[in-house]
């Protein structure tokens, strides 16, 4: 993995373009899916609330809580990871929760 696809998830989420945020950490997520590693199972949350966004707007809310709830299954994993990216994972939730704000009704 490299900041690279941290970047452009997190361009992805400032510009609403939440399938593409999607695709750049699953270029990294797919083919390690099946590792018990935690740094791993954080990437896969981020990528839930990507799609958990895209699906809201595509107007099916229901399915994204649903999706959203995976997110929060593992978002509690970024304050055990070690990594380099400890930084660029916060400012992920960061906006990962600024952009769920309006949803939360």
């Amino acid at each position: 993995m490299s900041s690279k696809h941290l970047d452009e998830f997190l361009t992805c989420l400032y510009e609403e373009r939440f399938y593409d945020a999607h695709e750049a950490l699953e270029a990294v997520w797919f083919p390690r899916r099946f590792e018990e590693d935690d740094e791993m199972k954080l990437l896969k949350g981020y990528i839930n609330a990507a799609v958990s966004f895209e699906l809201i707007k595509r107007g099916r809310k229901d399915s994204a809580r649903k999706v959203y709830n995976n997110y929060l299954k593992y978002k509690f994993l970024r304050l055990h990871v070690i990594s380099v990216y400890a930084k660029k994972y916060e400012e992920i939730e960061q906006k990962i929760e600024d952009i769920q704000r309006p949803y939360n009704d």
